[in-house]
């Protein structure tokens, strides 16, 4: 029998006080930079892409209260929504709300979190950027007429009684729909469902923009929104890449899948738009690799590379099938004044991501997800492989209808009763005055010292100061400069 020497370790892979056995450096390095692409998505992503898309006087507004919700929601995030989303069951037999408690104890943070092999700490900041940029897509819905007092009570009420909810029903190890077999790979029903269902809500009980801006609401820098939009499209690498909580194959499949249903959504939304309207639309372009994000996020790492592709012409169509034409003809979506469309962009595709995900998710992929086989089967696999896998597929579908069924329930009744809260105390929307003035109005600041809101400038007139006249007044006296 022979002797068998083992090389030691480097010197670097040596476990220490600082990183402990438990812990892998490089999931830990991943993760934390996931979680940074996941935040630049948000600041400054969102904040130059909602400046950008608005109206010239509601550009500060738009970008400051992304910007606000990013740092409360963070404070908020420590506190307590932590562990209301990821802690202990608040009450045993009860599996959709955790205990809320602080996530700021050293010995807490530096000890393993509840998956992978990273620290509390990494998990903590990974799914606070998660958190926060859910509340500024609802901010998405409210932009030009929402008192900003409003929406500071807004994002603490709906972060702790909404999110938190969904949350842990779903990604907790311990919540419900989790234990049910509902596939959720990175937020198709926590983030974009929710945001999406919550922003369109939230409209309804602020009321619309004025009536001067929703017949005219021209973005006031389309490049500066292009710009927010990259950032957005380049950091879902970190939002889907980051969710298996390790650097694996499945990682790789899911950032790949994110960008290839993406593109092809984009693609499928520019055909559309040229093809009905006869424009290639920048701004429709956009909305279509929004979707096409959006739809992928449930699926990201659990569907194969044709899936994704499939996922994307219906992301980049049926969208915008409701957008075009069903929101014309329906009275209610009529009414409500979502002003960046986050119902058709993020409820829609979220609610069509995850139903698709019951009819793609492939069993193998799945197992690298969620380390369970024959659990996690899609419908088409389900009749592929026969048996009793089609029950399976059948029973993953209903589960996935269940959880959008749920994630709306939730936050209809939620979103309502935190609106008509916060009315008790302060007014939802400006007043009628500060509409029309906007972001002086409302913050004393201006986003630009240039003309009017879009319209062509007038060159005999600017500001105020009457051109021609005054150089009229200037010909004059220098005509009688001459004649003395």
């Amino acid at each position: 029998m022979s002797n068998i020497t083992y090389a030691p370790l480097p010197s670097n892979l040596i476990p220490d006080d600082a990183s402990p056995a438990w812990m892998n450096k490089g999931d830990n390095a991943w993760q934390l930079t996931a979680a940074t692409l996941v935040g630049l998505q948000s600041v400054p992503g969102l904040i130059i892409l909602y400046g950008g898309a608005v109206k010239k006087k509601w550009a500060v507004n738009s970008a400051f209260m992304a910007l606000y919700a990013f740092a409360c929601v963070l404070i908020c995030w420590v506190a307590w929504g932590y562990q209301m989303s990821f802690g202990d069951v608040l009450i045993e037999g009860l599996r959709f709300w955790g205990k809320p408690d602080v996530a700021l104890n050293q010995q807490y943070l530096l000890g393993p979190a509840f998956m992978g092999k990273i620290p509390n700490a990494t998990m903590v900041y990974f799914q606070f950027v998660f958190a926060a940029i859910t509340l500024i897509l609802i901010a998405g819905a409210l932009l030009g007429r929402m008192n900003f007092y409003a929406w500071m009570l807004f994002v603490p009420l709906w972060l702790t009684f909404s999110y938190t909810i969904g949350a842990f029903s779903i990604w907790s190890p311990n919540g419900f729909l989790s234990k049910k077999g509902l596939i959720d790979y990175s937020g198709g029903y926590v983030i974009h469902l929710s945001s999406g269902v919550a922003g369109f809500t939230a409209a309804y009980w602020v009321g619309p923009r004025s009536k001067k801006d929703r017949a005219s609401f021209p973005p006031n820098n389309i490049l500066l929104m292009l710009t927010g939009a990259g950032l957005l499209w380049m950091g879902w690498t970190g939002f889907n890449g980051g969710d298996p909580y390790v650097v694996s194959v499945d990682a790789s499949l899911a950032v790949l899948n994110t960008h290839v249903c993406t593109a092809t959504s984009l693609l499928t939304w520019l055909l559309l738009d040229i093809t009905f309207f006869r424009k290639p639309s920048v701004i429709g372009a956009v909305q279509g690799m929004i979707t096409g994000l959006v739809c992928i996020t449930p699926a990201a790492g659990v569907v194969q590379g044709w899936a994704a592709i499939l996922m994307g012409l219906f992301s980049g169509s049926i969208p915008w099938f409701t957008m075009t034409v069903v929101h014309k003809r329906s009275s209610l979506l009529q009414k409500v004044d979502d002003t960046m469309a986050v119902f058709h962009t993020h409820a829609i595709a979220g609610a069509l991501g995850g139903i698709l995900t019951g009819l793609f998710a492939h069993p193998r992929l799945s197992y690298l997800f969620y380390t369970s086989y024959g659990t996690y089967v899609g419908l088409f696999y389900g009749f592929h492989m026969g048996g009793p896998h089609v029950h399976t597929g059948f029973r993953q579908v209903g589960i996935q209808m269940l959880g959008i069924f749920y994630i709306v329930t939730l936050n209809v009744v939620v979103t309502s009763i935190i609106c008509n809260l916060i009315r008790l105390l302060v007014p939802l929307r400006m007043s009628a005055e500060d509409m029309e003035i906007g972001d002086e109005a409302a913050h004393g600041e201006e986003a630009y010292a240039v003309w009017g809101q879009g319209e062509k400038l007038d060159n005999s007139r600017f500001g105020g100061y009457d051109i021609e006249s005054s150089a009229a007044k200037s010909r004059a006296a220098a005509g009688q400069i001459e004649m003395a």
